[in-house]
């Protein structure tokens, strides 16, 4: 059977098939039961390219369960990785010492892709590129995260973090969302001298969420509507909640609140 209204074309410009290159979208997973992921996946996953476990969450899974969650998303195209702040967690707790090993342990669970992250434990320009470094010596894909849940960062800052992730052998970045507004609206300032001095394809922009104080659901629409209306429909867009997989890509593709562009 075709697809429903199959007369309505669809922006050209918006990456429909993956594996895609740009106009990546990431959910963030803070503990799915496996029938919850497998639900998402059946109707979403066209639209979903990451998945990130979140935090350290998966220190709470059982063995099987988590191998099972990294499975059922790869069955689907997604990448899923591990999200940075669980790093920091060990960095934090155990030392840089301790990053050896951890890294071997996400690796035999069935991880391919890490976050790399300074979200609550700074790092310094060394601590990132080494870390990022060894990741990257051990097999592993990596996510190098700029910017902090602070939401203080200039952009100079900004970018030297991401120049030194990519240098290190980031594959991609993400700009953390507690600095893409200010004062409730999109900062645009900040995401325009972003645009001008990073290889847009190389960047996801998170959405903020409630884990940032203050935040709320509008912000992170508003945002998100900045975005697809600012930089076009294959903008990088991350922290996207599970629910609203389908409705970002509506966004994209101007089906959404955005609008379609008036002929």
């Amino acid at each position: 059977m075709g697809a429903p209204f199959e007369a309505i074309d669809l922006p050209a410009e918006r990456s429909q098939h993956k594996p895609r290159t740009r106009g990546l979208t990431m959910m963030v997973d803070f503990g799915l039961p496996l029938g919850r992921v497998e639900d998402i996946l059946e109707f979403s996953a066209p639209y979903l390219d990451l998945a990130k476990v979140a935090t350290g969450t998966s220190r709470l899974y059982s063995e099987e369960h988590l191998r099972r969650k990294l499975d059922l998303y790869r069955s689907h195209a997604v990448r899923p990785f591990l999200g940075g702040q669980f790093q920091e967690y060990v960095f934090a707790t155990q030392g840089e010492q301790a990053i050896p090993s951890f890294l071997d342990e996400a690796k035999r669970l069935g991880f391919e892709v890490v976050e790399v992250s300074d979200n609550t434990v700074p790092l310094s320009p060394e601590q990132r590129k080494r870390q990022i470094g060894l990741a990257v010596d051990k097999g592993l894909a990596v996510f190098g995260e700029v910017g902090s849940k602070a939401g203080d960062n200039v952009l100079d800052t900004l970018v030297a973090q991401a120049n030194d992730a990519l240098a290190a052998g980031a594959e991609l970045l993400l700009v953390e969302g507690a600095e893409l507004t200010e004062g409730g609206r999109p900062n645009r300032e900040l995401l325009n001298g972003l645009r001008d001095r990073i290889d847009m394809d190389k960047v996801l922009f998170e959405l903020p969420g409630p884990w940032i104080s203050g935040v709320t659901l509008s912000e992170v629409h508003d945002l998100k509507k900045f975005l697809v209306a600012e930089f076009g429909p294959d903008i990088n867009i991350a922290n996207v909640m599970p629910d609203d997989i389908v409705e970002t890509e509506a966004l994209r593709v101007g089906l959404g609140v955005v609008g379609p562009k008036i002929k």
